[in-house]
């Protein structure tokens, strides 16, 4: 069956940089874009990034691009979201989803100074 499960996520102060990562199987996860989702304390579900599965076209949402970066390993079935510059609005559990019918259990992120 699906499995998605991340890992990666931490408390931090503003500023910094995590690397959230996410392992896949039960899929062909080449043939599948991949996104991430998060939820802030309170509020509802945002979409911040997608990738292709070939790798070769990427999106974001606006209140991260340009500080986040997704990508992905097709050998290993991996999805990772490169997050730098982090502000406290980042606050949330990141979920790596496929198809945005599958979810992982979500990992938590902190931003506090």
């Amino acid at each position: 069956q699906v499995q998605l499960v991340e890992s990666g996520g931490g408390s931090v102060q503003p500023g910094a940089s995590l690397t959230l990562s996410c392992a896949a199987s039960g899929f062909s996860f080449s043939a599948e874009t991949m996104t991430w989702v998060r939820q802030a304390p309170g509020k509802g579900l945002e979409w911040v990034a997608g990738i292709r599965g070939d790798g070769g076209k990427v999106s974001y949402g606006g209140s991260v691009k340009g500080r986040f970066t997704i990508s992905r390993d097709n050998v290993k079935n991996m999805v990772f979201l490169q997050m730098d510059d982090l502000i406290s609005e980042d606050t949330a559990v990141y979920y790596c989803a496929m198809g945005m019918t599958y979810w992982g259990q979500g990992t938590q992120v902190t931003v506090s100074a």
